[in-house]
Formats: structure tokens, sequence, C-alpha cells
């Protein structure tokens, strides 16, 4: 698992390593089971907090992306086929919105924006 944390973000830290754990478990490269890095180590690791780490690992229970067995670990939880497809929904919709933002800031119409879509779909 490879984490870089941004200090100077104002996205407080533990919502930063939650976003990261999450894309890896969305994208695959952290599968059902895969065991995640105890508090401590990840704490030490990233030399942070291990009570920033525990918040994280807690948030990301409660959406039900891992689940932590007391005195094991915390365990990628087993995949909710219909969560994982809304996350990465969620995802392509937020990149969309970015890139819509990105061309009404410089002046493109809507359908200058659809032309552009209809372009990079004959790609595809």
């Amino acid at each position: 698992m490879h984490i870089i944390l941004n200090n100077t973000s104002m996205v407080p830290i533990y919502e930063q390593l939650m976003g990261q754990i999450k894309s890896e478990i969305i994208n695959g490269s952290l599968k059902e089971n895969d065991v995640l890095p105890s508090v401590r180590s990840l704490s030490g690791q990233l030399r942070i907090s291990a009570l920033t780490v525990k918040k994280a690992y807690d948030r990301l229970e409660e959406e039900g992306f891992v689940i932590t067995v007391h005195g094991k670990g915390t365990y990628v939880a087993q995949a909710d086929r219909q969560l994982a497809m809304e996350a990465r929904k969620k995802t392509v919709e937020d990149d969309f919105a970015a890139a819509i933002q990105k061309a009404s800031a410089i002046g493109f119409t809507k359908e200058d924006i659809l032309k552009i879509v209809e372009i990079i779909l004959e790609d595809y």
C-alpha cells in the first residue's frame, strides 16, 4: 500500500488516508480479505498520530470498506458489488463535474462541451 499525505492540504490527514485506501480497494489494488497495516505500523511509516490512523480505519469500517477483528487486524471487507459500483460512478461523476467546471470557466458552452465528449467517444 502506497500512501502519500499532503501536510499543506486543507483536507484533514485522516480523510486523505481514507480516500487513498478507498481508491486502492475500488481499483482492486487491495482485494477482499487483504490485511491493512496495523494502526501503529502505519502511523510509524507515515509519521502521523496513531489516533489519526485509527480514525481513518474507523470511518472506513463505518462505510463498509474494512472490517476490524480485535487482536487480529483490519481487513478489506467482502466486496459489496453495488457499493463498489456506486463508488466508481461517484468518482467518474466527480471527474466529469471538474472537467465541465474547468471548461465553463474558460468560456466553453454546453454545446462545445458536448461536442468534445462526442469526439472523445468516437475513439472508443
